[in-house]
Order: structure tokens, then C-alpha cells, then sequence
């Protein structure tokens, strides 16, 4: 099932989405339009969904209820003859996720792996790109996020900031259409926060779509063309990073920026 209808094209549109983990509603009615090119920041306290949303973007988390659109498409299910969602193929799901790069907090890198054999697998293996055009390709994707002399290193060779633009790079080696950032810079060491940061604001300017889990305020504030504040599964505030971080409306927002902002 596809969304063809009119105005502007629709990175992600969630409709009255839910998710329960057990007795535990994780995300309760969420309605959301991200249009493409725009940088949409995601706050919140630990445990108000934010991830599970990210997530269920690219259906590693099943929606329970309402529906999800990402690049057009229905993710992860089709509509049958009844008029019911059923789950999509495992092959189907995995096209879906060839146009979605997650980029996650602990970068799951193969250890086995360089950081340009790290980048070239999927590639080489998913799209079938010859070995020498995926290899030359991830070395230009290295040198974009500023590591192209850490091609050959493994990544226990690597500091924290430099496996994860590793992990950037990787994302985008499949040419995504969307990019999911789930707290991308909160497993690294200060110091190594802004080079990761760095490469994000890259992207953005670039007019890459992005949908980013963070507490990094200052990039909120100077990359987002929207930031959303949830709370216990819900979207509770919403709009421009001036309204939202210096003007918030809703009380549980002005609770939590007050712990975040210094």
C-alpha cells in the first residue's frame, strides 16, 4: 500500500500509531508528517517512546496499531483482500529498509571487519554492486565523514567518534532516503561528540531527511527545522526548535528542558 495523495511529498507519516510492550503502552496514538528534506529532532525523558518510534520506522519494532508510512509505502505490512494488515515478506521488509539508514548508539560494527569492509558489505552483498565499484564507493563515503586514512583499521583500532562515523558511513552506503539517528552521540566520550555532530549537520545541510533521537540540545537548536518533545508514549509538543526549547508550552516540556539546559 502506497500514499500517492497531494501536497508535499511525505518522508514518514504515522497515523495513530500504538505500541505496547506487554501491559506497557510505549507509544499511544502517535500522529506524525515528516516531509522530505526536513531534520525533525526527537526529546525526551528516558522511557516516553522515542526510540520505539524510531524503531518501529523501520519496522525492527511491529506497530500494533494505526498505520506508518515511510517513503511512500505502508512499512512492513500489506493490506489484504479483508481489508486486514498483514505482516510482509522478511525479503519485501528488507527492500523496505535498503531506502532507511539507522545509524544506532553502540554501532554495531563487525569486529571481523575494516571500516571499509564494514561499509562495503551491504552494498556488495544487498545491492550486488561489484567488489572493486561497492570498495571505491565506501572509500569516498569515509573521506565524506572525515576517516578516509581508517580505511584499512578495525574497529577496535578506532576511537568511539570514529566508529561511529564508521556507522554514518555505513548507513549511507545503501543511499537511503531517510536517515533514523537513535542517540548517535550519547555512548561517546565528550571530546568525541562534536566531530559525530559535525558530519550530522553535514548531512542535514545536504537536504538528507532525518528523524534524530538526541539530547544534544545545541544541535536541536541550530540543525532541526522541528523538534518534538514526548512524553509517556505521546507527542505532546511540537514546532519550530525556537518555540519549542526557548518558548515550550506544555509544563512537562519546561520540567524537562530545565534538567537538560544548562
Amino acid at each position: 500500500m502506497t500514499r500517492t495523495e497531494g501536497g508535499p511529498q511525505l518522508a514518514v507519516q504515522a497515523e495513530g500509531v500504538h505500541k505496547w510492550f506487554g501491559r506497557v503502552h510505549v507509544l499511544d496514538d502517535v500522529s506524525l508528517d515528516i516531509a522530505a528534506g526536513e531534520v525533525v529532532v526527537i526529546i525526551g525523558p528516558s522511557g516516553s517512546g522515542k526510540t520505539t518510534l524510531l524503531r518501529c520506522m523501520n519496522h525492527l519494532e511491529r506497530v500494533d496499531r494505526g498505520r506508518l508510512f515511510v517513503n511512500g509505502h505502508l512499512i512492513g505490512y500489506r493490506v489484504n483482500a479483508r481489508g486486514e494488515l498483514t505482516e510482509e515478506s522478511e525479503a519485501e521488509i528488507a527492500r523496505q529498509r535498503r531506502e532507511i539508514g539507522f545509524v544506532f548508539q553502540h554501532f554495531n560494527l563487525f569486529p571481523h571487519l575494516t571500516a571499509i569492509q564494514n561499509v562495503a558489505l551491504a552494498p556488495i552483498r544487498v545491492r550486488k554492486a561489484p567488489k572493486d565499484q561497492g570498495l571505491a564507493e565506501s572509500r569516498k563515503l569515509l573521506a565524506r565523514v572525515g576517516i578516509e586514512d581508517k580505511c584499512d583499521a578495525y574497529p577496535r583500532q578506532l576511537s568511539g567518534g570514529q566508529q561511529q562515523r564508521v556507522a554514518i558511513a555505513r548507513a549511507l552506503a545503501m543511499k537511503p532516503k531517510l536517515m533514523l539517528f537513535d542517540e548517535a552521540t550519547s555512548a561517546l566520550d565528550p571530546e568525541m561528540v562534536g566531530e559525530v555532530l559535525e558530519v550530522m549537520r553535514e548531512l542535514a545541510a545536504e537536504g538528507m531527511t532525518m528523524v534524530v533521537v538526541t539530547h544534544e540540545m545545541g544541535f536541536a537548536r541550530g540543525v532541526a527545522s522541528r523538534v518534538i518533545m514526548m512524553d509517556q508514549g505521546r507527542i505532546i509538543e511540537s514546532g519550530p526548535p525556537a518555540e519549542v526549547l526557548d518558548r515550550p508550552r506544555h509544563e512537562r516540556t519546561q520540567a524537562f528542558l530545565s534538567k537538560v539546559l544548562h
